[in-house]
């Protein structure tokens, strides 16, 4: 009687860069250390590189010691690519470069956390679906036009695999796992680490709004739902109460009640946090920033960001830059 060779590991490599996301990267090992576990054999490797194969910082200062250089990577199934706080940063020529040599390969590419952004960066995800952690959607649609940004809490699209950052991870490497080696094993490694349930890529990355409010009131969230989708050219706020259904001062009374501010402070918090992502995560002048968050004077712009983050835009920006450079040294 012969017994059937095992199959080989399936390799997925992880791309380490500076100020990524530790808990972002331990999602994403961890469901492969515990299929080996569970499953008594090795059914995955995870490498980890960087660029030089010198270790780079997480954004919370602690390191992982690269097993090399990426230039020295063995063949991979999925390059995955890890990166957090202060993106746009730390994208270079080798970077694309490193990328793009995988590509040609016909290497899967993923991104985890901000990774996403990396990959659009470098042309590699252009006509894809991507999905990316929600405090970075806005500046991503904005950057990257010719990219499919969604708010799903992974996505698989052909070739790339995109994940939000946080524990997100592990729920797309448990659905990889499961299309690999079975919903047993998954759901098993789910088990081990406590998760009450798998979640699907349409999951929310954030606590729905009704949660927040409670589900007993559906004039005020449609109300923000609309403001949210109406960030670049606002509606007036006898707009929105016509469209919600309620008078105007119904709907006042709704935000002092339940958001203790009015409409129009409440609007404009939206606004002024949008610039600031904005203003911070892509290099859109301060007009363009202002434009796209329905301020159609610059001047007004400046004078609402100042009031309410107290510095200027182009102070603020001056001062992220300056903090980066430093960093460097």
């Amino acid at each position: 009687m012969t017994t059937e060779p095992s199959k080989p590991p399936i390799r997925y490599g992880f791309l380490l860069v500076e100020n990524y996301s530790m808990i972002a990267i331990s999602s994403a090992i961890e469901p492969l250390r515990m299929a080996n576990r569970l499953a008594k054999q090795d059914l995955y490797e995870w490498p980890v590189y960087t660029l030089d194969g010198n270790p780079v910082p997480a954004s919370n200062g602690l390191i992982i010691n690269p097993d090399d250089a990426i230039e020295n990577a063995k063949k991979l199934d999925i390059l995955f690519i890890c990166a957090g706080v202060d993106v746009a940063g730390v994208f270079n020529k080798d970077l694309q470069s490193t990328l793009h040599k995988f590509d040609r390969q016909k290497t899967k590419l993923g991104g985890l956390c901000t990774g996403t952004f990396l990959l659009a960066k470098a042309g590699l995800l252009d006509n894809y679906k991507c999905t990316i952690h929600w405090e970075n959607l806005a500046s991503m649609r904005e950057e990257f036009p010719q990219v499919i940004v969604n708010d799903e809490l992974y996505e698989v699209d052909r070739d790339r695999l995109t994940c939000a950052g946080g524990s997100a991870p592990l729920d797309m490497m448990l659905k990889l796992i499961a299309e690999s080696h079975g919903g047993k094993l998954s759901a098993n490694i789910s088990e081990q680490f406590i998760c009450d349930r798998i979640r699907g890529r349409h999951d929310r990355q954030r606590t729905p709004l009704q949660q927040h409010l409670g589900a007993s009131q559906p004039k005020l969230i449609e109300a923000i739902t609309l403001m949210e989708a109406n960030i670049e050219e606002p509606m007036s706020i006898d707009e929105l109460s016509h469209l919600v259904g309620v008078s105007r001062r119904q709907l006042e009374r709704l935000f002092q009640k339940y958001l203790n501010c009015v409409p129009t402070r409440y609007y404009m918090d939206l606004r002024l946090n949008c610039a600031r992502r904005l203003l911070l995560q892509t290099g859109k002048s301060v007009i363009d920033v202002s434009l796209a968050c329905g301020f159609v004077s610059p001047p007004h712009f400046s004078k609402c960001y100042r009031d309410y983050f107290g510095i200027p835009p182009r102070d603020e920006r001056q001062q992220k830059l300056l903090k980066s450079d430093l960093e460097r040294f």
